[in-house]
């Protein structure tokens, strides 16, 4: 069914641009749009030719088709591909959530990311919690009266 419905769409899509693409110009539309003089914006009323009427059924049926695809299940089951790609596809375990932060988890030896981007790569750069306390002076206090 839903092969079907889908060649039909196709078929339909088809025949939808070559009757578009038939049809003559109106000379109206957007170009009127640059400051050329017309009646409407849009071009003015004309007759209902053949291809005016074959563009909106063929432009209704798109549109029923295509909402009718989207309910239809997609039928089938699995090709014999895919099967083949589900057996050869080793199932892996889930791996353990990685830590967020701090350190890395016991038995890793894993090195520490760098702290900073712009930190040298020799490591000279030292964590906050390993730097020496800085020798500056207490703020002064102002005497009280």
């Amino acid at each position: 069914m839903f092969a079907f419905l889908l060649t039909l769409l196709i078929i339909d899509a088809l025949l939808l641009s070559a009757v578009v693409l038939l049809q003559a110009g109106q000379g109206g539309g957007l170009a009127s749009l640059g400051g050329a003089t017309t009646d409407t914006v849009l071009g003015g009323r004309q007759a209902v030719t053949l291809l005016t009427k074959a563009t909106w059924w063929c432009g209704g049926i798109f549109l029923v088709l295509a909402l009718a695809l989207s309910l239809v299940p997609r039928g089938g089951g699995s090709s014999s591909l895919q099967e083949r790609l589900r057996a050869t596809t080793p199932a892996t375990a889930p791996s353990a959530p990685l830590p967020l932060g701090g350190t890395p988890p016991a038995g890793s030896a894993a090195a520490p990311a760098p702290s900073s981007a712009g930190a040298p790569a020799s490591g000279a750069a030292k964590s906050p919690a390993t730097t020496p306390p800085s020798t500056a002076p207490p703020p002064a206090s102002t005497p009280k009266p």
